[in-house]
């Protein structure tokens, strides 16, 4: 499953069709198509969901434009406040299938949770849910590529020798594929955690309350994953969640005016 970033990009694509599909008791065309329907007759959506792509090119930008400037490192204060806390964490969970399961939630059911939750609201014609997401990444993006351009923070394994790195135990191609995805020193805050939260408290605000506690459930996971793996300390984390809270209910309100939008578009 792991041995190529383009087996996890299908991987990503397949759970993306099957979840919704599952969710919304529909089949995976019907998904499919409502979902590209959307999108494609409504420029307002494509616009707003091409916005996302956007973003991600200036996280991009914001790595190379770092490499050109130096900033004083942070790390190092984050560790006198937390100690060796990360590691204690990391010791006390360690086991070899927890690791392949939170490997898989970390690089996996993460991004298929973005897809997903995308694909369920269109399908629902949830409007608020949908616009309230894409503005709570866009807020997200926006408000953590500063911190990561004049705060920069390391992953927790690069700076403590005491704390392993567990993912390339699973992904041993993890630094090629997926490194230049992910700066080594934004850590602060996580990403991860802000959007798995922010992903979760717009879900429970949607109008499909069993979605909403399986982003809940998985977006939970996928926040202890940074901490076991070796990836965040807790400053991240909890930096995360506030920014996400922050987030979601700035997109919540943005999108008020959507609330109640009615549902239809069920293809069959």
């Amino acid at each position: 499953m792991f041995h190529s970033i383009y087996i996890i990009l299908l991987i990503v694509i397949c759970l993306s069709i099957i979840i919704p599909s599952i969710i919304l008791q529909k089949n995976p065309y019907a998904v499919i198509k409502t979902t590209l329907v959307q999108l494609l007759k409504d420029k307002k959506k494509l616009l707003h969901f091409l916005g996302l792509f956007l973003i991600l090119y200036f996280n991009k930008i914001e790595q190379k434009i770092s490499e050109q400037f130096s900033v004083s490192d942070y790390t190092s204060i984050i560790h006198d406040w937390e100690g060796n806390i990360v590691y204690y964490i990391q010791k006390l969970f360690l086991n070899g299938s927890l690791t392949y399961v939170l490997t898989f939630f970390y690089i996996i059911v993460f991004p298929t949770l973005m897809v997903s939750s995308i694909v369920v609201y269109l399908n629902r014609n949830d409007l608020r849910s949908f616009y309230s997401l894409v503005y709570a990444l866009m807020l997200t993006y926006g408000i953590a590529i500063p911190f990561f351009m004049f705060f920069p923070v390391y992953e927790v394994w690069y700076f403590d020798p005491n704390v392993h790195f567990l993912i390339p135990d699973i992904y041993p191609r993890f630094e090629i594929e997926y490194r230049p995805m992910s700066g080594l020193n934004n850590n602060l805050p996580s990403l991860h955690t802000a959007i798995s939260v922010s992903m979760a408290l717009i879900a429970l605000h949607s109008r499909d309350r069993n979605f909403g506690k399986l982003v809940f459930i998985c977006s939970s996971i996928i926040v202890f994953s940074t901490i076991y793996l070796g990836i965040h300390w807790l400053a991240d984390l909890s930096a995360g969640i506030i920014l996400a809270v922050i987030a979601s209910q700035t997109g919540l309100r943005i999108s008020e005016r959507y609330e109640h939008s009615p549902q239809r578009l069920s293809l069959r």
